[in-house]
């Protein structure tokens, strides 16, 4: 089950706000809200307006259909940041060497969606997914610089290596592939 809520007209522009959403995608909302009470930022409270709103919309909708929704289950699917108009004032600010700023007020848009269904289905969530490591190195190849050792290598590989390497005409390359076979 998903919801959304949206807040719109929020004061602040649109590229601070995002640094703020940016800390709770993905994450569950117990600890999306841990982390938003705890921002230094001016952001951080009208999302977490938001994001109690979103909760609220998802237990509403839950006991509607008669489903039983714990909060704790919920999860940030998605959440971004719109912006919203400029409130350009006739007022003028000073600026140095005796010129004059046009006064700017920046508004934007959050919208926050809530899901029930489990991260390894979405594309936000796979790498949050429980059990694995998000920076576990492929088989076969070391952690270290992920590079392979070249004593690793089988003679298959070193052949295959040598043909992929050579440069020039086809021919060359297919004396290259004869030399490693006899050997």
């Amino acid at each position: 089950m998903e919801t959304r809520a949206s807040s719109r007209y929020l004061r602040g522009s649109a590229q601070k706000a995002r640094l703020v959403v940016d800390m709770i995608r993905g994450k569950n909302v117990g600890d999306a809200l841990a982390i938003l009470q705890f921002t230094n930022k001016r952001a951080a409270h009208p999302i977490e307006k938001c994001l109690r709103s979103a909760i609220a919309n998802a237990t509403e909708s839950a006991e509607r259909a008669n489903i039983a929704v714990d909060p704790d289950d919920l999860w940030v699917k998605a959440c971004f940041v719109d912006m919203g108009p400029h409130k350009n004032r006739r007022r003028v600010r000073p600026a140095p060497q005796g010129r004059a700023y046009r006064e700017q007020r920046h508004f934007c848009h959050v919208t926050v969606l809530l899901s029930t269904d489990g991260k390894e289905n979405s594309p936000v969530g796979k790498g949050a997914v429980k059990g694995k490591k998000a920076n576990a190195p492929a088989a076969g190849v070391k952690a270290e610089g992920r590079k392979r050792d070249a004593s690793a290598k089988t003679s298959t590989d070193s052949g295959a290596e040598k043909q992929k390497t050579t440069k020039g005409t086809p021919a060359k390359a297919e004396a290259a592939t004869e030399e490693t076979t006899q050997e």
